[in-house]
């Protein structure tokens, strides 16, 4: 498992944003999909919305790689990001 400080998870640029309606349906189709193509995604989230990272990651299917404030990352489950 990589470490929030570890340099390759800080270049991922965020390619999800969750908005103020918070992880809907939709938001969890992109996520998926997105996993599918990249194996790993950065993705952030309002400071006035609640979410629960781990069940982001339960609904999405993916593995909880790290979350640092607002930033989690996720990656496909089954495939562990390179270090």
């Amino acid at each position: 498992m990589t470490t929030p400080n570890d340099p390759g998870m800080q270049d991922l640029k965020p390619t999800v944003w969750i908005g103020k309606q918070g992880c809907t349906e939709a938001t969890v189709e992109e996520i998926a999909a997105q996993l599918k193509k990249r194996k790993t995604i950065k993705v952030k989230w309002l400071q006035n919305t609640e979410v629960d990272p781990a069940a982001v990651a339960a609904a999405a299917k993916a593995e909880l790689v790290s979350v640092r404030g607002k930033t989690m990352v996720l990656a496909e489950r089954g495939k562990k990001p390179k270090k």
